[in-house]
């Protein structure tokens, strides 16, 4: 049986110290609050390249959350994959396979981002 959870998300970007002699990737430390259905934190990692401003960049990142998701306690992994070509955007948010912990334990789905008026709105497709 398939289960949803919505609600809205604020995220925090922190640049991580410059690595001197690495390729040009920019890496940033994320931490997010989740509210509605999933009321949790999530930290991560994301690595970005290109160039935003002119429509093309990629990005990838890793985030742990922990809380609580539809009244089950637990945390899981969710893995992010974002292009963007010539403004055209393609984004992947997954729940990271065997991730859960919990009682999410064995969670498996994707999250759907959307952002209206500048803020984070979530929808997470998942089974368990």
């Amino acid at each position: 049986m398939t289960h949803q959870a919505k609600g809205t998300f604020t995220v925090k970007l922190h640049p991580a110290p410059a690595d001197e002699g690495r390729i040009p990737v920019n890496r940033l430390f994320l931490d997010k609050e989740y509210t509605g259905d999933l009321v949790a934190t999530a930290q991560g990692d994301m690595l970005s390249a290109g160039n935003p401003a002119d429509g093309s960049a990629a990005y990838v990142a890793i985030e742990h959350v922990s809380g609580t998701m539809n009244g089950k306690q637990g945390g899981f992994s969710l893995a992010h994959s974002g292009m963007m070509d010539k403004g055209e955007q393609h984004l992947t948010i997954t729940i990271v396979p065997g991730s859960g912990t919990g009682e999410l334990e064995g969670i498996a789905g994707k999250l759907t981002l959307t952002i209206v008026e500048r803020q984070h709105h979530y929808e997470i497709d998942y089974t368990l």
